[in-house]
């Protein structure tokens, strides 16, 4: 007999708080963190427009390959490891400078770069195109070996100053309350980790960090345990019954499917009255507070509940 399909219990985010990342629009991770580019190395540096003039300058003492990626290429992301792997094994004869293209267009404009991954080397400040696209790396091999030879004819043959390896920021320590949340959430305690939550409330009414916290902790709650099937045929059957309706809108929301969570309470808005609406409009602002007030689809459906509402 097939066990009820039920939503995973989510992760811990490093402030304590519930870890679903899953709502939130993609960032670009930093380096050296899961899903983002390596730390830099030696002879690997991030370069924004602010310090791009210095490596141009370097690139008279020495070859510089410009490598302009973005946080959405998978293949960008691979030609930059590539890359990264080659000017260590190089030793210092030339710099990789790694671009994130969209956070750094004007950059990306001088090089005339049409499309990631774009790799064009510097020698003696003057561009030399090299590749677009995906390249395998025995052949960026060929290409960095041309361009060593190149460099060494117009005798630019400097190394470049390795750079000392960054030391990891330790992470900030909570607040002992959000430690103890977050301490409860671990063991799977969420009543205690509701109770340190609301403790810090009445500290300090104005914990943001809290407030989203307890909203967190109130959609797991909720949605502990559910039998996804069981909740989505009851909302599909009975669509004006308001707690079939909250009780799968906060499935969406805790699955991700954020935009439909909204639209379906602020839809429910307009077909309720009295204690009915109330009670799906105090949702829809909880479950504001899971995503933050600055997301974009918190902004949005916040125009749209006040329409719907007045």
């Amino acid at each position: 007999m097939s066990q009820p399909s039920q939503q995973p219990r989510p992760r811990l985010d490093a402030r304590g708080a519930v870890d679903l990342s899953a709502l939130v629009r993609p960032t670009t991770p930093p380096p050296g963190s899961p899903g983002g580019l390596d730390a830099p190395a030696a002879y690997v540096r991030d370069v924004d427009q602010a310090t791009f003039a210095d490596v141009v300058q370097s690139s008279t003492q020495h070859p510089v390959v410009v490598a302009l990626w973005a946080p959405w290429s998978e293949v960008s992301q691979q030609v930059v490891a590539d890359l990264a792997a080659l000017a260590q094994e190089d030793g210092g004869r030339w710099l990789l400078a790694r671009i994130d293209a969209e956070a750094n267009p004007q950059v990306a404009a001088a090089f005339q770069a049409q499309s990631v991954p774009t790799v064009v080397a510097v020698l003696g400040g003057q561009p030399v195109p090299l590749f677009q696209g995906a390249y395998p790396r025995e052949q960026v091999r060929a290409v960095v070996d041309q361009l060593l030879a190149a460099a060494e004819a117009n005798g630019i043959t400097g190394r470049v100053n390795a750079a000392p390896a960054a030391e990891p920021e330790p992470e900030p320590a909570l607040p002992p309350l959000h430690q103890a949340a977050y301490d409860a959430i671990e063991r799977d305690d969420l009543p205690a980790a509701r109770a340190a939550y609301e403790q810090a409330l009445r500290e300090n009414p104005r914990d943001a960090m809290a407030r989203a916290g307890l909203a967190q902790v109130g959609l797991m709650e909720r949605t502990a345990g559910a039998d996804l099937r069981a909740v989505r045929e009851a909302a599909a059957a009975r669509p004006d019954d308001v707690d079939a309706q909250l009780a799968v809108a906060d499935l969406d929301v805790f699955g991700g499917a954020v935009e439909d969570g909204f639209v379906r309470l602020v839809e429910l808005v307009r077909r309720t009255t009295g204690e009915d609406r109330e009670r799906v409009r105090v949702r829809l602002v909880d479950l504001f507070e899971v995503l933050g007030a600055d997301d974009p689809r918190v902004v949005a459906a916040r125009r749209a509940l006040a329409a719907a509402l007045y």
